[in-house]
């Protein structure tokens, strides 16, 4: 039976047309003669007459329809999440920062792809979002999508399920998201930094943030092992290793991170960074606890991953145990795509990514 996402509101989400695509088109079939078969069987245990039989197929079928065409908007992400990703590998890595981003700043709207304009200052212009690129790739995708299914799949449904396909593409786990989520109106950008711990913070601090969205110690542990793929921008690395060296880190990595970042003060502009993983740094994999473990830890908050007592014992677990790194991972990622969603007239489905619709 084809497994089929529910939009927030309970409704299924319909697209206008859709392409013919075979694989898809065959698990419609197959789905749609197993809803008929269950009510042929339904019918006859109830004793149900031909003309409410008749009636209940159809039901089913429009249904069924609908539920194949929501199949057809997921295939369109994949499919273009997939292009973006053998042509610019680093996509991947960014759709997974932009729901993080996204989410954990009071819902899961798309606010963060609001650009600078008619009165709107974007989220981008925070410092939290430093180094975060490829925004532009999301209209590629919107632009397929509307294209086939012209305003009926937001931009938050775009960030939250090319995350999704992202982590996949990474060697992560696939994780069955919801749809239906509605566009913000509005930005947050006032509010960016109170919402997205800093690279600095404390755990007790990360920790607390992350419960208050419904996130467990150990998903907040998981979902740091995001830091297993992509790079840091020198801006937040120099404290550790300028003017002395910070000593939980291991000599010789610091003298790597040394080389990577030979400035004390770094230019924000400038394409200063190291990678997170040196090891697989396009692997969504446990080596991000392994070289925490290493003294290798490139924010300070990694480090202090292995130093706390609450979140020590996660970390050595996972370390040892790639496959629970990942079932972690995929929970918390499922509870941060479906913070506080936006449903009817609280949001819009944008035209553009970039900028709220003017009727």
């Amino acid at each position: 039976m084809v497994n089929i996402s529910r939009s927030f509101s309970g409704k299924r989400t319909g697209i206008s047309t859709v392409r013919p695509r075979i694989h898809s088109y065959i698990r419609f079939q197959l789905h749609l003669v197993y809803q008929i078969e269950l009510k042929i069987l339904e019918a006859k245990k109830n004793g149900d007459s031909c003309n409410k039989f008749h009636f209940s197929v159809i039901n089913v079928v429009a249904l069924t329809i609908s539920q194949r065409v929501a199949l057809e908007a997921e295939e369109i992400i994949k499919e273009q999440v997939t292009n973006l990703y053998n042509n610019i590998g680093n996509t991947a890595v960014s759709w997974i920062r932009n729901v993080f981003h996204d989410c954990i700043v009071k819902s899961c709207d798309a606010s963060l792809l609001l650009d600078t304009a008619n009165g709107i200052k974007s989220e981008k212009t925070s410092s939290r979002s430093l180094g975060m690129r490829n925004f532009r790739y999301i209209n590629t995708i919107k632009e397929a999508l509307e294209k086939e299914c012209p305003m009926k799949v937001s931009c938050a449904d775009i960030v939250a399920l090319s995350a999704r396909d992202g982590v996949v593409l990474l060697g992560g786990p696939h994780v069955e998201m919801k749809t239906g989520r509605k566009d913000s109106k509005e930005s947050y950008v006032a509010e960016v930094e109170g919402f997205i711990p800093n690279h600095n913070d404390s755990i007790p601090s990360v920790l607390s943030r992350f419960q208050s969205i419904g996130i467990d110690t150990e998903g907040t542990v998981a979902l740091l092992g995001a830091h297993s793929i992509g790079r840091v921008h020198c801006t937040n690395i120099v404290h550790r290793i300028y003017p002395t060296v910070d000593p939980t880190l291991d000599p010789a990595y610091a003298k790597y991170l040394k080389g990577r970042c030979p400035y004390p003060e770094p230019t924000p502009k400038a394409i200063e960074y190291a990678r997170n993983d040196r090891i697989t740094p396009m692997l969504l994999d446990n080596m991000y606890y392994k070289n925490i473990l290493s003294h290798k830890g490139l924010l300070l908050v990694d480090q202090q991953l292995v130093s706390d007592p609450d979140t020590n014992p996660i970390v050595e677990k996972m370390a040892a145990d790639n496959a629970y790194f990942h079932e972690q991972f995929s929970k918390a990622l499922l509870v941060l795509s479906e913070n506080n969603p936006l449903i009817e007239e609280q949001g819009e489905i944008r035209r553009d990514c970039r900028y709220v619709n003017r009727n």
